[in-house]
């Protein structure tokens, strides 16, 4: 579908130069001279790149439709991921390369979201906050009463993240995904 580059919003996918982006910022800027103009901050979809580019108000631009299918993490099977739909209990399996750092916070039965443009794979999106059981982690150092002072803790899935000195080994856990960084007792 083909729409007028004035009618844009954040968070809309469109297709620029032959690539697939998603909208992250966009300014419209009308100069005392000259002819009006829009400034767009892109992310790739395919690359996550983030390129900043001015346009002229009076091209069009396409917009790509990017479905989101509501999916359940099942298990790994080597550098494959599997997950099920959960509307229709279909399978589908996805490279390690395609999910990236997320896969630090994948555990099993965890639901999320994946992206998809005409059957190809973009990429997952996480719930923003996770709970995990901490594994592993040492006893606190007597008499550590230092401002923030943190010690390692392993989670389920076997990523290590920074956590409270009170915390201890078998607690379950709140993490923010975007970042790994310990939220809170669950």
């Amino acid at each position: 579908m083909i729409i007028s580059i004035n009618d844009i919003k954040n968070g809309m996918t469109i297709i620029v130069d032959g690539k697939l982006c998603m909208i992250e910022d966009f300014q419209h800027v009308k100069p005392g001279k000259g002819s009006a103009f829009m400034r767009m901050k892109l992310r790739n979809l395919r690359t996550g790149a983030l390129v900043e580019n001015t346009y002229n108000t009076n091209i069009t631009v396409e917009r790509a439709r990017v479905d989101r299918l509501p999916m359940q993490y099942l298990y790994a099977d080597g550098s494959k991921y599997v997950f099920m739909n959960t509307e229709t209990y279909d399978q589908m399996e996805i490279e390690a390369n395609k999910i990236g750092d997320q896969v630090n916070f994948l555990k099993e039965n965890l639901d999320v979201t994946i992206s998809m443009y005409e059957g190809e794979i973009l990429g997952i999106q996480l719930p923003e906050k996770v709970e995990y059981e901490v594994i592993e982690t040492q006893e606190a150092t007597k008499g550590n009463t230092t401002n923030n002072a943190q010690k390692d803790a392993k989670i389920e899935t076997g990523y290590t993240i920074k956590v409270p000195l009170f915390i201890n080994q078998g607690e379950k856990i709140v993490v923010t995904t975007s970042d790994g960084k310990y939220a809170g007792r669950a």
